[in-house]
């Protein structure tokens, strides 16, 4: 750090905008590094396995916006901490634990882009073309790869807070509660797969999906770890857990607006991905609620085809606006955000963390991207 660069926690805890891109600026550097070293240790062992790992490393770095990872500081800030260094260098066990959960979610999706490269599995089943006789061989070494890989990502994250250097009963704290939020993860996960094919799903098994797939691991899941590195009491967790569980569902409600209405250069992904899985989100819900007859058959054609055909797009747009489930959703992510900024508004934790927290939660609600 320059002699004029402001600490971390001031350069994190001002606008959610500006501090993400300072931040970015300062983890995706330590990132590159520390993958390149884990890199280097593999390819003495297995050239497969390090090449992998340049994948994945090349695919965080294409994109993202550290949320999580900042989140996992502001959470030691507001739980007291102050060894800036430190916990910025243990906040990226959040993005690899992130990382493997998207490699594993776009074999579960079949997602074929991320960040706007090829994801990892169907980089190898691209590989496994050039030496499996079928296309299926091909397929599953693709997902193999993607698998395996992702199980190693996911212990490198847990290795950075084993070997963070905080006190061993805040580390054990921290590892406790990150193995509970990735259980609520696969939960959430399972109950959205399950959707695909349920009937009678309500608004309230939706928001619970969102609840345990989204919000444990996206906005408290970080706070909470970077509270309790911080070695922060049961009140502060508690309290940031009330504050994040409204605004990771909020999270959610947004992207899955942005997954209908978005674009592919802003997702780093195929707009309509969840349409062609047939994912029932809460727009979708609420869209075939509020249709009539002849709308809500069209809104149930489109999802169930499996692949968007001329003017599905478009079609499936015009009946979450018409039917009024766009405005609805959106609706409800805002009262989500108020519920959040409410929580904390006389929240034990210090002012500037308080001002960050809010200013996600605005940020969450408004973003494109």
């Amino acid at each position: 750090m320059s002699m004029n660069e402001p600490g971390l926690r001031e350069a994190l805890l001002t606008d959610t905008k500006t501090g993400l891109e300072a931040f970015r600026k300062r983890i995706n550097p330590m990132l590159r590094e520390h993958f390149d070293t884990v890199i280097a240790e593999t390819a003495e062992e297995d050239d497969l396995v390090a090449n992998a790992l340049g994948e994945v490393r090349d695919t965080i770095l294409a994109g993202g916006k550290r949320l999580r990872a900042a989140l996992m500081c502001a959470g030691y800030f507001a739980g007291g901490g102050t060894d800036e260094e430190r916990i910025l260098r243990t906040s990226m066990s959040v993005e690899l634990v992130h990382a493997f959960l998207l490699v594993h979610d776009d074999v579960i999706d079949r997602d074929d882009l991320r960040h706007g490269r090829e994801s990892l599995h169907a980089h190898y089943a691209r590989f496994g073309k050039t030496v499996f006789p079928r296309a299926e061989d091909a397929g599953h070494f693709g997902d193999s790869i993607a698998i395996i890989v992702g199980d190693m990502v996911a212990a490198l994250g847990n290795d950075l807070i084993f070997r963070s250097g905080f006190p061993h009963e805040h580390v054990f704290r921290a590892l406790s509660e990150l193995q509970r939020i990735v259980s609520y993860t696969v939960i959430g996960q399972a109950m959205d797969l399950s959707f695909e094919f349920r009937r009678g799903i309500s608004r309230a098994d939706v928001l619970r999906m969102y609840e345990y797939k989204t919000a444990k691991y996206t906005i408290e899941g970080p706070l909470v770890l970077g509270a309790l590195l911080a070695g922060a009491d049961a009140e502060v967790v508690e309290t940031l857990s009330r504050y994040a569980v409204p605004t990771g569902i909020a999270f959610q409600i947004r992207d899955d607006i942005l997954g209908a209405f978005g674009t592919e250069e802003k997702l780093g992904k195929p707009v309509g991905s969840d349409i062609e899985e047939g994912k029932r989100t809460l727009p979708v819900l609420e869209a075939l609620e509020r249709s009539g007859k002849a709308d809500r058959t069209e809104l149930r054609r489109i999802l169930a085809v499996g692949t968007l055909g001329d003017g599905d797009l478009d079609r499936f747009r015009f009946i979450l606006r018409e039917s009024g489930a766009l405005d609805s959703s959106t609706d409800s992510m805002i009262q989500l955000v108020v519920e959040a900024k409410r929580s904390i508004e006389s929240a034990r934790i210090p002012d500037d963390a308080r001002r960050f927290l809010v200013s996600v939660a605005d940020y969450i609600s408004e973003r494109t991207f």
